[in-house]
């Protein structure tokens, strides 16, 4: 990669790269070790987890031009972390459950949150993660401070309570106001239900693409022209038929 970013004798391409232009293929290249796990596919993995370290030396040798880390910097500090987090295995504390181990690791977060200029307990949940995935983590947080309701009804009904305000909306920018609280309530019903919103929904539409394959499938090149009703059919068909398989 030094070579690749070499002012002189480079690629033109790596060369004029920063970490702002990089930073969507980082996110790519996640995304992308994660579709291999989940296709259980092994060689793909190892193909991505290689793509995914490349963004990782290609950052730091974009920081250690610019004086402020290198890779082996990144990889002390990292070590160094695992150490900090982890004093069931390298200290002394005792944690024979997995449920301690958690809660360690929480505790032990919260101390290093509160050494960063940021000192609110929602520092450090970055903004680019999927939405879902940041409200989860944004209302687990708020969660710990006891800012949360005391049982799973008031996070039901509150869902209800969006619903309602969303029939009242007036404009166009409050009804996508009152969908995104709406969202926002539908994950916190989740957490209550110790369920993951983002794998949960993305399941979901997993399942409606299989099920509107089938129906294509079953009606070949007329499935547009067929009525509501006929599509209806198709649809109880193809679930029928998905649930015989399971």
């Amino acid at each position: 990669m030094a070579r690749l970013r070499d002012p002189d004798d480079g690629c033109p391409w790596d060369v004029t790269q920063t970490f702002q232009t990089i930073a969507p293929y980082t996110i790519e290249e996640a995304y992308e070790v994660a579709d291999a796990i989940e296709r259980n596919d092994m060689d793909d993995l190892k193909d991505e987890l290689g793509d995914l370290l490349l963004q990782v030396v290609f950052h730091s040798q974009m920081a250690a031009e610019a004086g402020s880390f290198n890779l082996q910097d990144v990889i002390a500090g990292i070590c160094d972390k695992m150490t900090r987090r982890h004093p069931h295995i390298f200290g002394d504390v005792d944690a024979k459950e997995a449920a301690q181990v958690t809660q360690n690791w929480e505790t032990i977060k919260a101390q290093e949150r509160s050494t960063h200029s940021d000192g609110s307990a929602l520092a450090g949940v970055a903004k680019a993660l999927p939405a879902l995935l940041r409200a989860q983590k944004i209302q687990k947080r708020a969660a710990r401070t006891g800012f949360d309701w005391p049982d799973v009804d008031g996070a039901k009904s509150k869902i209800f309570e969006e619903l309602d305000e969303i029939s009242s909306a007036n404009t166009q920018d409050e009804r996508a106001d009152e969908v995104g609280d709406l969202l926002f309530a539908a994950v916190n019903l989740a957490r209550f239900y110790d369920v993951d919103a983002e794998n949960a929904l993305k399941n979901a539409t997993a399942k409606f693409d299989r099920r509107f394959r089938a129906m294509e499938d079953m009606a070949g090149t007329n499935f547009p022209a067929l009525s509501l009703d006929e599509k209806e059919a198709l649809w109880s068909r193809a679930k029928e038929q998905e649930i015989k398989k399971v």
